[in-house]
């Protein structure tokens, strides 16, 4: 259709219509079809604009996935754009060229140690907790920066996602998470005897953080497979 209209000046040059719909064996009521549809404006024109205004906002965001787009037109809540689906966001972000696609690995940041000792999985991926300080999840994320790379680890009460405690450092040794853990305990004192789950990596199954666990009253818990997604 897009040649046809191109070789007849977008329909105007009725004579060659007949010879390139009969050729391509399109038919000539499809191709008016086309170019009346052509006409319309975009139904998603003020979604498409309210994105890249978000894009706009900050050079950092062009880090920007469909969930992430899409929470922040949540917040934001420009005025006249209905808020997409996941899809919806994706399908538009890809035709106004604003897909993102991320670079690290699914399987996240830390590495499992096989020699290392590991603790069985108590969660048995049940993260639901019916009081707080009763389970928690710790992790270690990576933060891409101008002039080199941010490690952050968090711990996350599993009854309400509260943020406990975070530590950031160009490292991601284990004396990081053991800065998460002491920082978690020291803020909430209730914690001793909470079970924190963590993927299987070498920061996790050391001596040192195992050391501050137990010096906390902190029960260990790790998942079955080294397969565990890093923070969002």
């Amino acid at each position: 259709m897009r040649f046809v209209a191109k070789k007849t000046d977008g329909g105007d040059r009725k004579g060659r219509i007949s010879l390139y719909c009969r050729v391509l064996e399109i038919s000539r009521q499809g191709f008016y079809r086309y170019l009346a549809r052509q006409d319309r404006p975009w139904k998603y024109q003020g979604l498409a604009e309210a994105m890249g205004a978000i894009h706009n906002e900050d050079l950092c965001n062009d880090t920007y996935g469909r969930r992430r787009m899409r929470q922040t037109l949540l917040l934001a809540q420009p005025e006249g754009v209905r808020i997409p689906s996941e899809g919806t966001a994706r399908r538009v972000m890809e035709r106004i060229g604003l897909v993102h696609r991320p670079k690290r690995r699914p399987n996240g940041v830390t590495k499992a140690e096989r020699a290392a000792r590991k603790s069985g999985d108590l969660l048995k991926r049940d993260f639901q907790a019916d009081k707080p300080l009763e389970k928690c999840v710790t992790d270690i994320t990576e933060i891409k920066a101008k002039d080199g790379k941010l490690y952050v680890s968090a711990m996350f009460d599993c009854f309400d996602l509260t943020v406990l405690s975070l530590a950031m450092d160009t490292n991601m040794r284990a004396q990081l998470c053991v800065r998460t853990l002491r920082g978690a305990a020291v803020s909430y004192p209730a914690l001793r005897g909470a079970v924190v789950h963590s993927d299987r990596g070498s920061q996790y199954t050391s001596g040192v953080y195992r050391a501050a666990a137990q010096q906390h009253g902190i029960r260990q818990t790790m998942n079955t497979t080294q397969r565990w997604r890093a923070l969002p």
